[in-house]
């Protein structure tokens, strides 16, 4: 569906999203920004606010309509973070529109999990995210992710998935499972936390370093343990009370994390809730959960929305596509490239 700001105005996009048996139709919709009359925007801001669909607009607009959508796309010399400079905007509308339609309900769910928690206490925004996390964990888009998959590899002990060394009053904690690109399983997991940890219950511990082992940082969530959680439940309390985001928000400006190589998902969803983020020039960053019937659930709906805005995450977690370091310092991602 393509509208216009007059149409949006006058409740284009706001049909019912679902069809008689319960299926999402329709999940996105594109804004034409071609100028309109202050009255018909002030009616399109209201009606954006308030529609059930992912609105895409295209072009420059109003700055409170451009802000009131889910993300504008823009021409190559860009604009706020409301927005994407595309060098072809239609063809990356395109890309937006296979992505929803692949997932709509991980699509939809993670639209207003950007909303709702726009401006929420940390802490609280976790939580909706888990919430949010364990429904598609339940869902059909999910389920045929994980199918796809076929057989699981058994799972590995490692002896030290987190190394630990204290220089003063500096902490360094390395990552330590390259052989599978560090990918944030629970033995990774559990490890971090303790680690953060002893940093936040040391008060001589004045600054935290955290990098990863080998030529990638952290390659997100180990795929092998997706969905073995015993139940919906349980899956939630592991990831808000058990999981590192909390503690890495709690330290702030005390850590600084170093990245490099591919950071996927939990690989750059964790690193941003530190006060500094520094990446070598090969980094890159992904948010694939969209494409698996997920949204990303180490805490990246409420950690990257707080360094780029909620319009540049829905992007990225939509589209599921790298972003190169010199973008991510340009948005705030990182806060330093290394040459």
């Amino acid at each position: 569906m393509h509208v216009s700001i007059a149409d949006l105005a006058d409740g284009a996009a706001d049909l019912p999203p679902l069809d008689g048996d319960g299926a999402v139709r329709d999940p996105l919709v594109a804004v034409d920004l071609a100028p309109a009359d202050a009255a018909v925007v002030a009616r399109a801001v209201r009606r954006a606010r308030d529609c059930d669909r992912i609105l895409v607009g295209v072009g420059a607009g109003d700055r409170d309509l451009v802000r009131a959508l889910d993300l504008t796309l823009t021409g190559p010399a860009g604009g706020g973070p409301e927005s994407v400079a595309a060098g072809d905007p239609a063809e990356r509308l395109a890309a937006l529109r296979a992505a929803a339609a692949h997932s709509p309900q991980a699509a939809l769910v993670l639209r207003d999990v950007l909303r709702t928690t726009d401006g929420m206490p940390v802490g609280a925004a976790l939580d909706v995210e888990s919430y949010a996390y364990s429904t598609l964990l339940g869902g059909a888009e999910f389920a045929r992710w994980l199918a796809s998959r076929g057989p699981r590899l058994l799972p590995s002990d490692v002896k030290d998935p987190v190394l630990m060394a204290r220089d003063g009053g500096v902490l360094s904690i390395t990552l330590n499972r390259p052989q599978r690109r560090n990918a944030y399983g629970r033995q990774l997991r559990d490890a971090l936390v303790d680690a953060l940890r002893v940093a936040l219950l040391d008060d001589g511990i004045s600054r935290v370093v955290l990098d990863g082992a080998g030529p990638v940082f952290c390659s997100g969530g180990d795929l092998d343990e997706f969905g073995t959680a015993p139940d919906l439940a349980t899956a939630h309390f592991v990831r808000t009370r058990a999981g590192a985001g909390r503690l890495v928000h709690r330290l702030g400006p005390r850590i600084e994390v170093r990245v490099r190589g591919a950071c996927v998902g939990a690989g750059i969803e964790l690193p941003a809730f530190a006060g500094r983020v520094v990446a070598a020039g090969d980094a890159t960053f992904r948010l694939p959960e969209v494409s698996m019937g997920l949204i990303p659930g180490a805490g990246g709906t409420v950690s990257l929305p707080r360094r780029i805005g909620r319009w540049r995450t829905l992007y990225l977690a939509l589209t599921g596509e790298p972003l190169d370091a010199r973008t991510a310092l340009a948005w705030g991602l990182v806060d330093e490239v290394l040459p």
